[in-house]
């Protein structure tokens, strides 16, 4: 059993749920606020393969799975593998992989400079290319931000936040027949 987290994974569950694993528990998406595409893009960031069962990574690959999730937004950023173009002949095999990426490096430097050049003429910025984990929330640092944005909604006197405070459905559900539930949640006060 693998812990992460304060959250037990167990050893037969799947990294991440695939298309035939309908029915199989998966296990980043026991994490609070990790959803099915984000799991899909943590396991392609760390290239887990998403059929892979949690008895099967790696020591480092569990070790990696912990640091990113402990602090998203320090963790380095993903690595860039030089693609091929399409008319791309392989280099002869005495090359060395250093080589070649340092090679991929000094293209990508020199089509960086050409885009502040462009922005600069343009006098339009270039965009940088978002990083949808970066900012990725989970476990306690979800839940306290939910609960400030609930005692946000009640403090300045919303409708939400009275629908809050009253313990009835939020978001305009059905009152008359299936409030039990949305009272039953909303006992806990969650400010």
């Amino acid at each position: 059993m693998v812990h992460i987290l304060g959250v037990n994974l167990r050893d037969t569950h799947v990294a991440r749920k695939g298309e035939l694993l309908t029915q199989q528990q998966f296990a980043l998406t026991k994490f609070y606020g990790i959803g099915q595409q984000t799991a899909h893009r943590l396991c392609a960031r760390l290239q887990i393969h998403d059929k892979c069962k949690m008895k099967d990574l790696s020591p480092y690959q569990v070790t990696a799975l912990a640091s990113f999730l402990s602090s998203p937004s320090t963790s380095l950023p993903p690595p860039r593998y030089p693609l091929a173009e399409p008319d791309f002949v392989p280099p002869p095999p005495n090359r060395s992989i250093q080589d070649i990426q340092n090679e991929f490096n000094a293209l990508r430097a020199a089509r960086e400079e050409k885009k502040l050049k462009r922005a600069k003429y343009t006098g339009v910025a270039p965009k940088p290319s978002p990083d949808p984990l970066k900012d990725l929330k989970i476990e306690s640092e979800l839940r306290r931000i939910i609960r400030d944005n609930i005692g946000h909604q009640r403090m300045i006197g919303s409708y939400v936040g009275r629908r809050h405070a009253m313990h009835l459905p939020v978001r305009g559900q059905n009152t008359q027949s299936n409030a039990k539930t949305a009272k039953k949640l909303n006992q806990l006060d969650r400010w």
